[in-house]
């Protein structure tokens, strides 16, 4: 670094509001990019526990065996061990198989129609192998009755229908496929910055102003108790220059500023279950240091490459 200047910074995280399934919080004193990549890494990169093997026993349902396997597939299961746990290209315990107690969880279903009313096979229909990985269950979320507390209908059967068979769920991320992604909605906006002309709006008059406050299809502008026009929430605005708009075809350009802090970021996070919501975040900041790290070591490695030349490389078995 020229001169011995830093451009080292300390981003700040300040949780708004917070529930197992959602999350909104905010990420200061960073740039774009930093945003962007925490974004990227909880949508692809968080590994969670999703089913990946089906072997179907019986199944003389409408649904051919296919359609049900996906359908497994997509169904959520609690990963707070998926982190810990290996991906079974990785594991030495059953030299890839991948079914094994390190690197999979295993499940049986079997459910048979012995009435004329159509029985539903859900989620809570699969029983598994392993406490810590098990369908979620959202009648928890939802606040249903308990009658109601049904999980996520997988096939329905018709009197004389059967459905037996496996399934293993195994670790790994919605990089590789969807349905091992642990966020439903990860979304985030730059923080604006809204500026009021007093003088200039001093020259309106009182039915120019309602029609400024009212030409932002969302909340974000006021009147005080002194019909004067104030930011009541800077946060709802859109970007959709609305509000802007409307001070130019009154002929008063320059009446509202608007701008977009360039190092604050509002987050909006949704979980599908997998894993709540703010160890969702956490884990995204331990696999975002995780891939730094990485890229430093193999920056040493280039130096060294540098400094030793093919020697470096020799030693390295390159």
């Amino acid at each position: 670094m020229d001169g011995g200047v830093s451009y080292q910074r300390f981003p700040r995280v300040k949780i708004r509001e917070m529930k197992d399934d959602y999350l909104k919080f905010e990420l200061r004193d960073t740039d774009a990019s930093i945003a962007n990549a925490l974004r990227r890494v909880m949508i692809a990169e968080v590994p969670t526990i999703a089913i990946d093997l089906v072997e179907i026993e019986v199944n003389s349902s409408v649904l051919n065996d296919e359609f049900i396997a996906h359908r497994l597939g997509l169904i959520p299961l609690t990963s707070d061990r998926a982190m810990s746990m290996r991906f079974s290209r990785d594991c030495d315990a059953c030299d890839g198989d991948g079914q094994c107690e390190f690197c999979s969880v295993e499940f049986h279903l079997r459910a048979k129609c012995h009435s004329d009313q159509t029985l539903d096979v859900t989620s809570k229909d699969l029983y598994s192998s392993d406490h810590s990985a098990v369908p979620v269950d959202f009648s928890d979320l939802a606040g249903y009755e308990s009658s109601e507390q049904r999980g996520i209908i997988i096939v329905k059967l018709r009197r004389g229908q059967e459905l037996r068979l496996r399934a293993i769920a195994r670790k790994g991320i919605g990089k590789d496929h969807a349905k091992w992604s642990p966020a439903a909605t990860v979304t985030f906006m730059y923080e604006p910055e809204i500026h009021i002309n007093e003088e200039m709006m001093q020259t309106l008059t009182l039915e120019e102003k309602v029609a400024l406050v009212e030409s932002s299809p969302t909340k974000v502008l006021g009147m005080d108790s002194n019909q004067q026009v104030v930011v009541v929430d800077p946060e709802a605005y859109t970007y959709d220059d609305e509000v802007l708009k409307k001070a130019e075809s009154m002929g008063k350009p320059g009446l509202i500023e608007i701008n977009a802090r360039e190092d604050s970021f509002i987050f909006t996070v949704e979980s599908t279950g997998a894993i709540k919501a703010s160890q969702l975040l956490l884990n995204a900041i331990e696999i975002l240091k995780q891939k730094l790290d990485a890229v430093r070591l193999s920056e040493d490695t280039v130096e060294a490459d540098d400094q030793f030349g093919e020697l470096g490389a020799h030693m390295r078995g390159g």
